[in-house]
């Protein structure tokens, strides 16, 4: 044991040592990361092997539950597992991680169960998985930044953090390869992947002797995780149908979510005042380099948060069945035409992670959010039926300016810190990550159902006129909330066979009946109504990473650590 307590820096193979943690946390990150997404592209797959209809009213819960459930647990939890890390040591709390993940991931894979037990068990065991992804995504970050020197932490934290910000759009991928073949191999692949990295974890990284001997927080541990559970599930119903209501923002129950959420962050708050010792230290706010670039964290996190899902159904409603796909294989295809994004990740964030060491973060965080912000003002000017070419060009711009800022960013905040307080630094700045993008998500969905809700009922009722359904029932169809028309795209659904049902597709004659569910009629029928309700969502997008742009240049032209060794004991 007492090697592993020496400290890097004075260790004669701290070279070698530092490669095998950047390694060993890339590929915790990355199967974290994966797994964000390749359930979303698997969902049909999924719902299909234990016999759930998602688009059922009942059953949308475990359908949102499933996909955002992931993010909102490992939200809620980065902060407090990076304390424990500072407390107790990073490298054990980031091993358990590894192997919590592992164990639930392969629960995940043997369920028996199908219909609503199955459902919520899926539900309830991918909520412990975020659990595990929660300590890996808490404690590497910190792991990294100890184990390199400061020249070199940009370079390193661009790898890992490019890795897990590409992992999302690798997922998609992975997921229409597997979930075709067997539904169980989308959590099982990761499996195999976690017991070796658990083990080569254990026995290669070791602890740096940073600890503090502080107790938990618990009162602000439990208000802190209130009020972000409470914004996060009113979010997520509020993007649900209510009433009579498209949405479900004026439902008593979101709005008594938001209030909990927001009450409990304010008690939070003044908790956090007068703790001895506090969960979430206020006082690194102090430091420029650390508000700045977590305030750009928060915002550039909601700006991209919502993007690939926009895109996701832009590709799967649209785009590709208008060019020949069958609605049943756009999934996987979308997931393809998407990797344009990933490879700008993957170029621009080692790449300006390496120079930011030697030039400093603001040039690559300002830069990055100025092209990002150019991308989402673009995406308006192209056509419901875009030329490829340009789209592709569209997502690779967004992907670099991306790019370009999440790793100087994420490095220019590591390195303000004391190395006392990595851990919790590390967590808040995830938590920022983490919840920016659940809030994405609801704001990017309630933009998109605002513009279909203004024109798409009246495109629908006489697109089905046309085609020989009767008035009051395509009048029926057509006030039926947008919600569930977006979804049944990203599923990768036939919208339309969902929408009217089988009664009504009998009734019509069998041509008609051809066409309706035919490539081209629902997206014919969709893409003007879609395309209003994206151009707010992008300028909205557009908005925050121009925001963004503006807090990253006000970090300051040289990260240092005097400020934070003036601000902190």
């Amino acid at each position: 044991m007492g090697n592993k307590n020496l400290n890097v820096r004075e260790n004669p193979t701290a070279e070698r040592y530092k490669w095998v943690v950047l390694s060993n946390t890339t590929l915790g990150v990355l199967m974290a990361t994966i797994d964000t997404s390749i359930v979303l592209i698997s969902l049909p797959n999924i719902f299909d092997g234990i016999h759930v209809d998602p688009l059922q009213p009942g059953n949308t819960f475990y359908m949102l539950w499933m996909i955002l459930g992931f993010m909102i647990v490992t939200s809620v939890l980065v902060v407090s597992l990076g304390r424990l890390g500072d407390m107790l040591g990073r490298v054990k709390m980031y091993n358990l991680g590894f192997a919590v993940y592992t164990f639930f991931s392969l629960l995940l894979s043997v369920t028996w169960m199908s219909g609503t037990a199955g459902a919520i068990w899926l539900v309830v065991m991918r909520l412990f998985q975020g659990v595990g992804a929660a300590f890996l995504i808490a404690n590497s970050t910190a792991i990294l930044t100890d184990a390199f020197p400061e020249h070199q932490r940009g370079m390193a934290i661009g790898i890992n953090q490019i890795a897990g910000i590409s992992g999302s759009f690798l997922g998609l991928v992975l997921g229409g390869l597997l979930g075709p073949i067997q539904w169980r191999l989308v959590f099982i692949v990761s499996v195999p992947i976690g017991l070796f990295g658990t083990v080569w974890a254990y026995r290669k990284l070791r602890e740096v002797p940073h600890r503090i001997d502080h107790h938990m927080d618990w009162w602000g541990n439990a208000t802190f995780a209130l009020g972000l559970i409470a914004l996060m599930v009113g979010v997520t119903y509020g993007i649900q149908p209510y009433g009579g209501h498209t949405m479900g923002w004026t439902s008593p129950v979101v709005l008594g979510m938001l209030a909990l959420g927001v009450l409990s962050l304010v008690g939070f708050a003044v908790i956090e005042q007068r703790s001895d010792d506090p969960m979430f230290r206020l006082e690194l706010f102090k430091i420029r380099a650390f508000s700045a670039g977590s305030l750009s964290t928060l915002l550039s996190a909601i700006g991209r948060g919502g993007l690939m899902f926009t895109m996701v159904i832009w590709l799967q409603g649209i785009w590709l069945p208008l060019h020949g796909y069958s609605f049943s294989s756009t999934p996987f295809i979308a997931g393809l035409m998407l990797l344009p994004l990933t490879a700008g990740f993957l170029i621009a964030g080692p790449l300006c992670g390496y120079l930011s060491d030697r030039f400093g973060a603001r040039l690559f965080t300002v830069t990055g959010m100025a092209l990002a912000t150019l991308s989402f003002l673009w995406f308006p000017a192209l056509p419901a039926v875009f030329r490829y070419e340009a789209f592709a060009a569209l997502l690779f711009m967004n992907g670099i300016g991306m790019g370009m800022f999440a790793a100087p960013n994420r490095t220019s905040v590591m390195n303000a810190l004391p190395a006392q307080h990595r851990g919790v630094g590390s967590g808040m700045n995830s938590t920022f990550q983490n919840s920016g993008q659940v809030i994405s998500i609801g704001v990017f969905f309630t933009l998109m159902i605002i513009g279909l809700a203004r024109s798409l009922p009246a495109a629908l009722t006489q697109g089905l006129t046309r085609v020989g359904v009767p008035f009051a029932t395509a009048q029926h169809v057509a006030s039926l909330p947008p919600v569930s028309t977006l979804f049944a795209s990203f599923l990768g659904y036939n919208p339309m066979e969902h929408l009217l049902g089988q009664q009504v597709l009998t009734g019509l004659s069998p041509s008609n009946r051809a066409v309706v569910l035919g490539h081209e009629f629902f997206p014919n029928v969709i893409k003007n109504a879609f395309m209003a309700g994206l151009h707010p969502a992008c300028y909205f997008a557009a908005l925050l990473c121009a925001v963004a742009m503006g807090a990253s240049w006000l970090r300051g032209s040289k990260d240092s650590l005097v400020a934070a060794n003036s601000c902190l004991p």
